[in-house]
């Protein structure tokens, strides 16, 4: 291989090479990179390594099956284009790359597309389900802290999207081989919970309470919270309870306990329709007065905390992030003490490799105070916490006026999505459970509207938009799946995984191909931009190239050989969009 530049007549060897970062056994597009890299490497004075990761899939129509290196990249001193004209002279195809030219500084490569066809389909056969996953994250162990709603207040807007963002963080670290941990961090501590208290002994109702508890907490929280202004008796009341609970009297906490347990049954529903799970429901009040007492102690020991008219603060002035609170002057706590307390317990407990809080950006400053009072006292591991932050939802509220609980929100785009569905009748009768599939396709608009944009974007909840089935929407990724699911039922032969598959060679079959090819890719490095709109750019470039495939390639009506073929690469078209729908946190529908 050595003098394969300087005799033109040496067999260039095929035999794929050690790669560090290249993944054979997942994404079948690696090998093809893999004899690319070996073969340009020797004479560019560079590692396999070294060219793999810069190698690129065209994103050119007209480069469809190619692997492409830009020159410059390399990095290597001479004329990039003359260097690119001088290696294409020394060429000589092999099994993987069977074609190579030059355009510019590029250097494109052709690769075998029968053979990644075979490679592929017979692979994402023994998969199903977990193609598209890797194991690169072995062994690793990451914590979410997601969704948070405080209790007795609307689960609003901002928390659905730290829900569907948050669940689609633990759902790409899954897919990359990490031990995810999803964590619901509740706001269930506080003087509110005295005022709730004293609040519900005057209006509240058991049989209410046992019902609808979020909703009714809210209300009597409302009511209470009217009567603040009136009377400041109230808050001094509410102060005195909050001060039994923390001082842990039986009677007190048995009442939170209750309200506690009863809105995190009603979560769970909820979360269920959003196929959202959660490992640990936390909150505030689990943090131990040991550790906050502990972390008080050390920012007084190593001077980081200075006192100032009776409170304790962390003056962060010189790195640009203002002064901190840690402790008020009357000896209660903060959020970010019991912030503080927490993460200190969950790298004493979990061990993780990494901790995202999913929390909107009205946030920043807290968790840059946060990471930085944590980096002060000495913890190595501060550089494992990230936040993942995102912008705001304008106009969430149902069309009957302004309802701020989420399950309103769900039931209207439920009810939404049935009158739409209604209107064709023959298709509405063919399905068995119309209130189900009208509840996910729901859920789907409300999500895929969410995460269309990167995550930092504000956008304006959409009503009219949201629900069309043609655009970029969730009905319209729903539909695409419903329908290479008919396109299966409608067959009246198995899959055959024995099948010539160099018979799917039409243009618009080699690009679906190389679509479904680079999914791997798309998992692998939505890890690095934790942007759910990288999945959902490519299950919707996914689902227009199955409306492109469909509209010459059936499988109905052709000869026998050619439509199982077809079947074939329809069928792991829809394992691929389904695979790439779960991950974004969505109920992939078979019929609709």
């Amino acid at each position: 291989f050595k003098n394969f530049m300087m005799d033109s007549a040496a067999i260039i060897p095929t035999i794929i090479p050690d790669i560090k970062g290249a993944d054979y056994e997942n994404n079948k597009l690696d090998p093809f990179r893999g004899v690319v890299a070996s073969m340009v490497a020797e004479f560019f004075g560079k590692t396999p390594e070294q060219v793999f990761g810069i190698l690129e899939v065209p994103r050119s129509s007209e480069l469809i099956g190619y692997i492409t290196l830009a020159v410059p990249r390399l990095r290597v001193q001479g004329n990039p284009v003359q260097l690119a004209q001088q290696w294409i002279e020394k060429f000589v195809p092999n099994e993987y790359i069977i074609d190579a030219s030059q355009a510019t500084h590029y250097l494109n490569f052709k690769y075998n597309h029968p053979l990644l066809t075979k490679t592929l389909l017979k692979h994402i056969y023994e998969k199903k389900d977990t193609y598209g996953t890797n194991q690169s994250g072995a062994g690793k162990t990451c914590l979410i802290d997601f969704s948070s709603p405080n209790m007795a207040k609307p689960f609003h807007a901002g928390h659905l999207r730290s829900t569907i963002i948050g669940n689609f963080v633990r759902n790409v670290h899954a897919a990359n081989g990490w031990k995810t941990i999803g964590m619901n961090y509740l706001g269930d501590w506080g003087k509110q919970y005295g005022l709730l208290a004293i609040g519900f002994e005057k209006y509240g109702s058991e049989e209410e309470l046992l019902k609808h508890p979020i909703k009714h907490l809210y209300d009597v929280y409302v009511k209470i919270n009217a009567e603040i202004e009136k009377d400041s008796n109230v808050d001094d009341q509410a102060r005195a309870y909050f001060k039994k609970m923390e001082t842990g009297d039986e009677s007190a906490l048995a009442l939170w306990q209750r309200f506690k347990n009863l809105s995190i049954e009603r979560y769970r529903d909820t979360y269920a329709r959003l196929n959202v799970e959660f490992d640990v429901y936390s909150g505030e009040s689990q943090i131990s007065n040991e550790s906050m007492s502990h972390a008080l102690k050390m920012l007084k020991e190593k001077n980081i905390a200075t006192e100032s008219k009776g409170a304790i603060i962390v003056d962060l002035n010189e790195h640009k992030l203002d002064v901190a609170m840690i402790q008020k002057n009357d000896g209660t706590t903060l959020y970010i003490t019991r912030d503080i307390g927490a993460a200190m317990e969950r790298y004493e407990k979990y061990k993780f490799d990494a901790m995202y809080y999913v929390v909107a950006s009205q946030q920043d400053l807290h968790f840059k105070q946060l990471f930085k009072i944590l980096e002060l006292m000495g913890f190595e591991w501060v550089d494992r916490c990230k936040h993942i932050n995102f912008g705001l939802v304008n106009g969430m509220s149902t069309r009957k006026g302004t309802a701020v609980f989420l399950d309103d929100i769900l039931d209207q785009t439920k009810e939404s999505m049935h009158e739409v569905m209604r209107q064709n009748e023959k298709k509405y009768a063919q399905i068995d459970n119309p209130e189900y599939v009208a509840d996910v396709i729901g859920i789907s608009a409300i999500m895929i509207q969410d995460m269309s944009a990167k995550r930092i974007r504000n956008y304006t909840f959409n009503w009219t938009r949201m629900f069309s089935f043609e655009g970029d929407t969730g009905p319209y990724l729903q539909y695409a799946h419903a329908r290479l699911c008919s396109i299966e039922r409608n067959c009246n032969f198995e899959l055959n995984p024995e099948i010539d598959f160099s018979l799917l060679k039409e243009k618009p079959a080699i690009e679906l191909i190389d679509m479904i090819a680079q999914y791997p890719d798309v998992v692998k490095n939505a890890l690095q931009t934790l942007e759910p709109c990288t999945i959902v750019t490519y299950a919707m470039k996914l689902s227009h190239h199955v409306s492109v495939t469909l509209e010459t390639l059936w499988v109905m009506g052709a000869e026998r050989q050619l439509a199982e073929a077809r079947l074939f690469m329809y069928w792991a078209t829809r394992i691929t969009l389904g695979n790439a729908l779960r991950l974004l946190g969505l109920k992939p529908l078979e019929r609709m």
